[in-house]
């Protein structure tokens, strides 16, 4: 397999990305993480898709191999809109599939619905294109939490103390139920802790996943899902924090679109049932 990797300037700093099997004829695919400010080395596993066409990994500005601008103005969803655009044209793609991840979804949607030209299908695997409706949704999810972790998440975002242990100790709680339901997590997870930025992450996310605070808490493309008329497939896992009742509504508003559940996982399928996640998204890339 041949692997080409390197780095684009865009608006802010400079990304790097990694391409496997580049001269392969079939469309390409281009994986947009999750996050914000996650990383692609949770995703790193789906360079098999390779062996059917090439697979385009990068990281967003701040995060990863890519440059850390220290200028908070940068984290928001119009740049990284623009920074994905610079990276389709630095690379010369001319029809290509998008496989968006958590709040790669968002990004996923806001691309598509300014630059749609080019994009031949999207997977949204595990959405977050609501986040009003996110923040409902987990609102349900931590009350099926034990009640003295309800209280400490509560207790600790009612008194500005969501930096504390105990804070995070509980968020652990909520990670294990409805993020990675894994009892051996796998050590390159943890490795990938030292690429995030926590303070992308804060800035337009908040202090946890089921804590919306940033810059993201109105975002909601529900409205213009019905203009996404290329083939799109929607998944996400049977105890993900992006929940099987909202993704499917999510498809239900999307003209030509797909949906699976993947029954063992919560918010990362593609570590929980890696084999069942990349055939189901194998199949859809035919």
């Amino acid at each position: 397999m041949t692997i080409k990797e390197g780095f684009i300037e865009v608006t802010g700093g400079r990304v790097w990305y990694q391409i496997h099997n580049r001269h392969l004829e079939e469309t390409p695919v281009i994986l947009l993480h999750g996050g914000p400010g996650s990383s692609h080395w949770s995703m790193q596993g789906l360079d098999v898709l390779a062996e059917e066409r090439p697979v385009i990994f990068y990281d967003q500005l701040g995060c990863g191999k890519s440059d850390r601008p220290t200028n908070t103005s940068l984290w928001n969803i119009d740049r990284f809109v623009e920074e994905l655009h610079q990276i389709k044209e630095a690379l010369q793609l001319k029809d290509f599939h998008i496989l968006g991840h958590s709040w790669g979804t968002t990004l996923a949607a806001a691309f598509y619905l300014t630059y749609p030209e080019g994009v031949k299908r999207i997977i949204f695997s595990s959405p977050c294109l609501s986040a009003p409706m996110w923040a409902r949704d987990q609102e349900r999810n931590r009350k099926k939490l034990p009640v003295d972790v309800q209280e400490i998440l509560k207790t600790c975002e009612e008194n500005g103390t969501t930096d504390s242990e105990e804070y995070k100790e509980a968020t652990k709680v909520f990670n294990k139920h409805f993020v990675c339901r894994l009892e051996d997590v796998p050590d390159f997870l943890k490795e990938g802790s030292q690429y995030k930025n926590r303070e992308v992450y804060n800035i337009m996310w908040g202090p946890s996943e089921f804590h919306v605070t940033g810059n993201l808490k109105n975002f909601d493309c529900t409205s213009k899902l019905k203009t996404v008329t290329i083939p799109t497939l929607y998944t996400c896992g049977r105890h993900d924090e992006a929940t099987p009742e909202s993704t499917k509504y999510f498809s239900n508003l999307t003209p030509n679109s797909k949906f699976h559940v993947f029954e063992n996982s919560a918010h990362m399928p593609y570590i929980e049932e890696p084999e069942s996640y990349v055939q189901v998204i194998r199949d859809f890339l035919k």
